[in-house]
């Protein structure tokens, strides 16, 4: 057991485990410490300064987010000295800030803004010269501006400590320093794989992705286009929270009344395209296994994993799942089956997928993700984010909506669909598809609770049809990488 610590912050008294940060000791007492630069076990380098605050017999300020908590200490958080530091501190981050928030997409919901705000700041004092930089819009997905960046390094922190990739770092010294790559290339040139994790930890809007809404209204308002829309399970738990429900809220029949009054044709379900993969993928792995087949066999939904692999293992490409993931299988159908039944010209189809995974956008644009007539298996992909923007526009209010189905037969899936969204989710549909198909029974026991859980590398047995079927789920590009390691020397001993 850690020795514990006595110390006093805005004059309460509080014992708290040695090691501890001052910024954690005052959470415990619900005094609120501000910080920019901080996240909790990634990014906690007391670069911003945003966090100081007075420790008694100290000279100067404290980085309460890296600083450590002694016996008897005596903190302040909120004192003249510590308020106007806070303020100097911002005010040099704003002059050299790009400050036009109006048009920023992170307008009302900017962390540096927000802060400004708190702390009153309504002009610059330390005006003078600014950076420039270019805009990197080449990727699909991503939108670079280093015009609004702070410097804050929450993006490097999480490509590089949490998925291990290390597309960005920060590059030059002093007023030049800049977050950039390798040569200041693009982010599509560059070993990025679009997973979308520095966007989500950017405080401001240096980082976004890349907007799709403009080409989806202009297809909307056209009468001769034939415009369908399916969404991914995450975003009627997700889009909510846009309109001011708590976090996780489903809304999945407000959803679908809402995209249907901005004028799409038809509106589906992901899960159904889901259904699909499932089928085709389990049929892969048994054809694999009854054929002496490459194994062990890898499958993914998400096109980042697919950019890191063919990047960096392509000699272990023959391991990866040849089927489509669900939204560009659903796609393809829509403009071939679907199309067919219902009379319709391929040509004049346009599928719209709403995503909460931004490498969708770059999957899309792939060369292999095209099927009937050459023609492009989902012609735009827009976020949880997009789609709300375009509610907003539309003026429609969305919590007052009444519920609405996804439309039939496409709108439709098995519970198998339904787990995809979760950790270990698309394993285990794939494991109910294929143990049913081998034993060629029904199953008495459809839950395989062994694939589940938020551990980063789940590894388990499960037998089907007297084989046993070793199986590894892997969550992250970082534990993604162990797993890949591991296969090359394994392959290398064979």
């Amino acid at each position: 057991m850690k020795k514990l610590i006595k110390l006093n912050i805005d004059g309460h008294d509080l014992e708290v485990e040695e090691g501890t940060t001052i910024l954690e000791a005052a959470k415990k007492v619900n005094i609120d410490i501000p910080t920019l630069c901080f996240l909790k076990e990634i990014n906690e380098i007391g670069d911003c300064r945003i966090c100081v605050v007075e420790v008694e017999g100290k000279r100067g300020f404290a980085t309460s987010c890296i600083q450590k908590v002694e016996e008897g200490m005596k903190v302040h958080t909120n004192t003249e000295k510590v308020i106007q530091a806070r303020k100097t501190v911002l005010d040099l981050i704003l002059s050299n800030h790009d400050r036009e928030c109006l048009t920023c997409v992170r307008n009302g919901n900017c962390e540096l803004q927000r802060l400004a705000q708190e702390f009153g700041v309504t002009d610059i004092r330390y005006n003078g010269d600014r950076n420039r930089h270019e805009i990197d819009d080449k990727s699909p997905s991503i939108v670079r501006d280093f015009n609004k960046c702070i410097l804050c390094r929450r993006c490097i922190s999480t490509c590089k400590n949490i998925q291990d990739i290390g597309a960005i770092d920060c590059t030059e010294r002093g007023f030049s320093s800049c977050i950039s790559t390798f040569e200041n290339k693009s982010l599509d040139d560059v070993n990025c794989t679009f997973c979308g994790q520095c966007i989500e930890n950017c405080p401001v809007g240096a980082l976004k992705e890349k907007d799709n809404t403009k080409v989806v209204w202009e297809k909307l308002k056209d009468e001769d286009t034939y415009v369908v829309v399916q969404t991914a399970p995450a975003v009627r738990v997700g889009i909510g929270e846009e309109f001011g429900l708590p976090i996780g809220t489903n809304v999945t029949k407000k959803m679908v009344t809402a995209l249907k009054r901005l004028g799409f044709d038809k509106v589906f379900d992901t899960n159904t395209g889901a259904d699909f993969t499932i089928m085709e993928e389990a049929t892969e792995f048994i054809q694999r296994i009854k054929n002496g087949g490459v194994l062990p066999m890898a499958t993914s939904c998400c096109p980042a994993w697919i950019r890191f692999i063919e990047m960096n293992y392509p000699e272990l490409l023959e391991h990866i799942s040849s089927c489509k993931s669900p939204h560009q299988m659903f796609g393809a159908i829509i403009k071939s089956y679907y199309a067919k039944k219902h009379n319709i010209d391929p040509n004049k189809i346009f599928v719209v997928s709403v995503m909460p995974c931004i490498a969708k956008k770059f999957e899309r644009t792939r060369e292999d993700m095209q099927g009937v007539e050459g023609l492009d298996d989902v012609d735009a992909v827009i976020t949880t984010r997009e789609l709300a923007r375009m509610i907003k526009q539309a003026h429609i209010e969305f919590v007052e909506l009444p519920d609405s189905d996804f439309d039939d037969p496409m709108g439709e899936a098995t519970g198998a669909a339904a787990i995809f969204g979760v950790t270990g989710g698309v394993m285990e549909a794939a494991l109910r598809t294929a143990a049913e198909i081998l034993e060629g029974k029904p199953l008495e026991k459809l839950e395989f609770e062994e694939v589940r859980g938020q551990k980063g590398i789940k590894k388990t047995t499960v037998n089907i049809a007297g084989k046993d079927i070793r199986i590894a789920v892997v969550s992250g590009l970082k534990n993604a990488r162990k797993m890949m390691e591991d296969l090359k020397v394994r392959k290398s001993r064979l």
